[in-house]
């Protein structure tokens, strides 16, 4: 077993030096060339190829030191959006996560010093938003992809759309709450006057739960006169109060059931007078209106036989008995002679039969 061979001790043991990163200072950008010591970076600024690549990059340096920073930014930000998304984290988290592969660009290479000035840099050129707190810098990626921004707008316009549907929906039942309480408010209680004709008659009140009646009562020596219109006044007074209690106990629950009756009568509507984009149906009589298939079938009634994904439908001419497929664009209905069977194709009534 020769020493250069792959299994050889020596070569493993180089192997596993060589895992994971090292030192900074014996690696080579130009070259991008890491080196394990000092004495194997001393003999690599000393070979040809080094020599070669130095004086390559002294006849353009700003063009290398560019090269490097775009690399540099990209990786960077394609980690930053790839592993964080859009949340807040902070700039060293990234870095670190970003050096740990072994192949990176380092930051000695490029035209930042410092990971701070990098960032500084990210938050003037708008590529992320970024903040100083007591622990340091933190970055936000700020994401310009435009299906995002496309995905991000229909998401506004829908959670816009639901809010104003709540809004409307909040603003009916604020009406009739409104109009429920000042119904209310105009319902006010009658008072009458309770008159004595003797003013040695003695009354008497029964107060019961649910509604004030009067009844009054004479003594053995008052006049039959005297208690039969002491009973006539306190009659009235007792059926006026009850009928009064009834109507407005009547008027309260007919303005209770009023807005919930509206709020359903609004959801029926809304049904009724949902309208679709399609009408086809099989077996009803439809006109072909399109002059493409030639003036043997133009104005031509026809029955549809078979509807195929809503919009299109398998249909037979009446006079000829052939069939054809075509779009409803294509049709038009036939209104049947009055006292004739209708069937409604589209509303709240979809589906159902009439007579003309």
């Amino acid at each position: 077993m020769g020493k250069s061979d792959f299994l050889s001790p020596k070569a493993i043991a180089n192997r596993i030096k060589s895992k994971g990163l090292q030192k900074l200072r014996w690696y080579c950008q130009m070259c991008q060339k890491q080196c394990r010591d000092e004495n194997g970076f001393k003999c690599h600024c000393m070979s040809e190829s080094h020599q070669r690549q130095l004086l390559l990059a002294s006849e353009d340096p700003q063009q290398f030191m560019d090269y490097f920073s775009e690399e540099f930014r990209n990786d960077f930000l394609e980690l930053l959006r790839r592993r964080f998304g859009t949340k807040r984290v902070h700039n060293n988290i990234v870095y670190n996560e970003y050096i740990s592969h072994r192949e990176h660009i380092h930051m000695n290479a490029t035209q930042w010093e410092t990971l701070t000035d990098f960032t500084k840099w990210l938050g003037r050129e708008g590529f992320c938003k970024v903040d100083e707190t007591p622990k340091g810098w933190y970055i936000q990626y700020i994401d310009r992809d435009p299906e995002t921004i496309r995905r991000q707008q229909e998401q506004e316009k829908k959670k816009k759309q639901d809010l104003d549907d709540e809004e409307k929906t909040a603003k009916f039942i604020e009406e009739q709450v409104r109009r429920g309480l000042e119904g209310k408010e105009q319902e006010r209680p009658v008072y009458t006057e309770l008159n004595r004709e003797n003013d040695e008659e003695k009354v008497a009140f029964n107060l019961n739960k649910g509604a004030s009646t009067s009844v009054a009562a004479s003594s053995k020596t008052s006049s039959v006169l005297g208690l039969s219109a002491l009973k006539i006044v306190g009659g009235a007074g007792s059926v006026k109060r009850k009928e009064s209690a009834h109507s407005s106990g009547q008027s309260k629950e007919k303005k209770k059931k009023s807005a919930l009756d509206e709020i359903m009568e609004f959801e029926e509507e809304k049904k009724k007078t949902a309208r679709t984009d399609y009408w086809l149906q099989p077996e009803i009589v439809v006109k072909i209106v399109t002059k493409k298939l030639g003036e043997k079938y133009h104005k031509k009634k026809a029955v549809v036989k078979e509807v195929i994904d809503k919009y299109t439908a398998v249909v037979k001419m009446i006079d000829s008995g052939d069939k054809l497929k075509l779009d409803q664009t294509h049709l038009e209905t036939v209104i049947p002679a009055p006292g004739k069977k209708v069937l409604v194709l589209n509303g709240g009534y979809r589906g159902n039969e009439g007579i003309l």
